[in-house]
């Protein structure tokens, strides 16, 4: 049988149908740019009969890449900053972000790290970037959580993995790995009882945090990845990204969340898009995006609802950016409480000569 190979050029994107041939010389462009790859799991999920198919405008290169704005940045979100040696992220003091490599299976086109991951980039740290970023981790006892990043960790092989896996071991003082990917959905073949098994093997509490931006990216053999992970003890969180075209509507965020749910995936962030070169096309402003977030607190589970989160630039780190639905005086002890509806109600409940209703069911 012949192996289904994955596409990385124009003129594979053509002769697979999901590239009109007129457009190949801006094709080639943006791939001499930036990095592009699809899976056969991804090339295969995409309908090539609708021209706004929300799979293909994830991964399918356009020549709307091309043009960057004033405000994009190659390091949208502070990285390098805060890397005190190469391959580590230290932004937060009880975490680190470790970067095992700079290559993933796919390639979404708002990626926020587009300018330094791919084909152009070195694959892997250096034996020697990679112990001196565990013995950058040995000396600071107050990380808690080792987060494995790229690129994605997953493509790594079984023996590199075990590898990390066992040094992270070494150093007690962390409690928490957590693992950042898309394999599951993009190349569900990888998720194998052999990597599960070794994951668990380095005696760490184990997360992992499944990155997918529309519904039908959980397709059967997806979920069936996951639930490998989830029977073996190790829990799983999503992340999303807001993304015109792909699930700027409450309808599709709500269908994406409560398929996390049902896979035993608890939602975690929606992330508003960072400032990356190339990407203003998917940008959905806050305010739209607050909205979205206030309409799916009043329709769907508590279960489903991940943060929406930005990440300020220049290395600012994280922040919620929900609408805020609290606001008064604190130290007078009254407040005004907005509720899904758009109804103002005082709380302390009669403060003002205000009465709210009561409580709604989680």
């Amino acid at each position: 049988m012949t192996k289904t190979l994955s596409l990385h050029t124009a003129a594979e994107l053509i002769a697979a149908g999901l590239v009109d041939p007129a457009s190949q010389a801006a094709i080639e462009a943006v791939g001499a740019r930036y990095a592009i790859a699809l899976t056969p799991a991804v090339a295969d999920l995409i309908d090539r009969h609708d021209g706004c198919d929300p799979i293909a405008r994830q991964f399918v290169p356009s020549a709307a890449e091309l043009k960057t704005q004033p405000d994009e940045r190659a390091d949208p979100i502070g990285d390098e900053a805060f890397s005190p040696v190469e391959g580590i992220v230290h932004r937060y003091p009880d975490r680190v972000l470790l970067k095992l490599l700079h290559v993933c299976p796919v390639y979404c086109r708002f990626c926020f790290r587009r300018a330094s991951v791919g084909p152009q980039a070195e694959t892997f740290l250096s034996a020697t970037a990679l112990d001196a970023a565990f013995a950058y981790i040995e000396a600071k006892p107050e990380i808690w959580e080792v987060i494995l990043t790229g690129g994605d960790p997953l493509t790594l092989s079984l023996r590199r993995l075990e590898d990390v896996v066992a040094r992270l071991a070494a150093a007690d003082h962390v409690k928490i790995l957590r693992i950042h990917t898309r394999i599951p959905c993009v190349d569900p073949a990888r998720i194998t009882p052999e990597l599960v098994d070794l994951l668990r093997a380095g005696g760490k509490t184990v997360y992992v945090v499944l990155h997918a931006n529309h519904p039908r990216e959980l397709t059967h053999e997806a979920r069936r990845a996951c639930a490998k992970f989830v029977d073996a003890g190790i829990p799983m969180l999503s992340q999303s990204v807001l993304l015109r075209g792909v699930n700027d509507d409450a309808a599709t965020l709500a269908a994406l969340f409560r398929g996390f749910v049902e896979c035993r995936i608890k939602p975690y962030y929606l992330h508003q898009l960072d400032l990356a070169p190339g990407t203003s096309h998917f940008r959905v402003p806050i305010e739209e995006g607050q909205a979205l977030l206030r309409g799916l607190q009043a329709s769907v589970s508590g279960l489903c609802l991940p943060r929406y989160m930005l990440d300020i630039p220049g290395g600012h780190g994280k922040v919620p950016i929900e609408s805020g639905y609290l606001a008064g005086d604190g130290r007078a002890g009254a407040f005004r409480v907005t509720d899904h509806r758009g109804a103002v109600h005082a709380y302390p409940p009669g403060r003002d000569g205000a009465h709210g209703p009561e409580r709604a069911q989680d």
